[in-house]
């Protein structure tokens, strides 16, 4: 099993990040994916709040990849699982957000997969900097959209 594990601190409230993280739309705006599959994805809730069960699906380059929500607890904790990946197997990952005590936000990212003999030795290097983008991205981007800015 390999695994990646972020942590990124945001002036940005918990609900500004919140509404960022769970709303499969906006990951494009934030993140290092190129685009939501909305073909590919299944039960994405239309206001933006998509809850356990639906499959997000992203395009990166050429790939695309889905990952089944598993666990919500508002504005505290995202969790998922691979729904289709041709990289990984048996992936699953958490987000959890943490108040500061100076109403930010620190946001802990973390997963564990399987990956093939070929991409064993590439993927955890590579993922683990996947990742921190994909944190760092979401914190900057609640810092620019949180509302009394």
């Amino acid at each position: 099993m390999h695994r990646y594990d972020v942590t990124v601190t945001t002036k940005a409230s918990p609900d500004t990040v919140w509404k960022l993280l769970v709303d499969a739309a906006s990951w494009p705006l934030w993140s290092r994916v190129d685009s939501l599959d909305t073909e590919r994805s299944t039960d994405l809730d239309p206001g933006g709040d998509d809850g356990v069960g639906a499959v997000r699906a992203f395009r990166t380059g050429r790939t695309v990849t889905g990952e089944r929500l598993t666990e919500k607890v508002e504005r505290r904790l995202l969790a998922y699982e691979d729904a289709f990946n041709p990289s990984m197997r048996n992936y699953h990952a958490r987000v959890e957000l943490e108040p500061t005590p100076g109403s930010g936000t620190v946001i802990h990212w973390y997963g564990e997969y399987e990956t093939s003999l070929l991409l064993r030795w590439i993927m955890p290097r590579y993922l683990q900097k996947f990742m921190q983008g994909m944190a760092e991205g979401l914190a900057r981007h609640a810092e620019e959209h949180t509302p009394d800015r």
